[in-house]
């Protein structure tokens, strides 16, 4: 597949929203049970402005993979069918319940106590919403699995506690170990499981034959040309058009720049109590992310291809 950055951004920015606010609302919760002291107000505030900073972001990267973006509503209209119509629903609700989530717990409103709890609802439903877009593609191989659903939840959970470690280590110190822990843990956690998405995927072996896309029995049928000189919305849409030898590179780039290097960065930073290092392991993250979900698409192998084999 052709990967789009709009989508990229968009995937990448709101995920990084979701694990922000569940790493935030978690210390929340941990100091209203009683298991962790206090912290201060300006980071779960700062860290709610920021969650919602980032999905607007998303949101609005989005609008750029759109012919007619004034159109944009008529997305939601296909809610009972379409994964994309509840992605379209749901990432407005996220973004409000976060927001209203914020404004009562800053003004010391009870109402942050139901607010909190169905922003929760809303993230979580945002990252099966956003992952099942892929994965119910039963004729892409590489995307039609669980492994794709889980991969959104751990990357977008460790992007987004890896910018709450940051985000402590300024406003509330006492939680920057903590929170390192679990963007670290989240980390490998989602380390192995792209890892065992690589390993299935290099397995996968295409469906159809050149013979099943035409409807021919011959044993030897070979495309020279596509009948076009410049190609066609099906070679720009459905190929990236990129070597194998760039794939690879991309690939070996984002396991080292998504991985480990920011788990490394965030040890690192959080027992010398260098914020400095910190944000540098979110940006390697986020750069590693972008990385990540731009071989995600192109990996994904549409069975028109199979047609589609040549330009001219």
């Amino acid at each position: 597949m052709h990967p789009a950055f709009s989508v990229i951004f968009l995937t990448t920015l709101i995920g990084v929203a979701q694990g922000l606010f569940l790493a935030v609302y978690s210390i929340d919760v941990l100091s209203r049970l009683g298991l962790s002291e206090l912290p201060m107000p300006s980071f779960i505030i700062a860290g709610c402005a920021l969650s919602v900073l980032f999905a607007a972001l998303g949101l609005l990267a989005s609008f750029w993979h759109l012919g007619r973006p004034e159109r944009a509503w008529r997305a939601a209209t296909m809610w009972r069918t379409s994964w994309l119509s509840r992605e379209v629903i749901v990432l407005p609700a996220f973004l409000g319940s976060v927001a209203a989530y914020g404004v009562t717990y800053a003004t010391g409103s009870l109402w942050s106590d139901l607010f909190g709890p169905v922003a929760v609802v809303a993230c979580i439903a945002l990252f099966v919403c956003t992952g099942m877009i892929y994965a119910c593609l039963r004729f892409l191989q590489e995307w039609a699995s669980p492994l794709t659903l889980l991969n959104y939840f751990l990357l977008g959970c460790a992007s987004g506690c890896t910018f709450a470690t940051l985000l402590s280590s300024l406003l509330a110190p006492g939680y920057t170990e903590v929170l390192a822990t679990w963007a670290i843990g989240l980390t490998t956690g989602a380390l192995v499981v792209r890892a065992t998405m690589l390993a299935r995927n290099a397995r996968l072996r295409p469906k159809s034959t050149v013979q099943s896309a035409i409807g021919m029995k011959h044993p030897k049928v070979r495309q020279t040309s596509q009948g076009a000189i410049g190609g066609s919305f099906n070679t720009r849409e459905f190929a990236h058009g990129r070597t194998r030898t760039f794939l690879r590179s991309v690939k070996w780039a984002f396991l080292l720049l998504a991985f480990p290097l920011p788990a490394a960065l965030l040890w690192l930073g959080a027992t010398s109590g260098a914020a400095t290092l910190l944000a540098v392991a979110f940006a390697v993250q986020y750069v590693g992310l972008l990385a990540e979900r731009w071989f995600f698409f192109a990996q994904a192998n549409h069975p028109q291809n199979l047609y589609y084999q040549t330009i001219s």
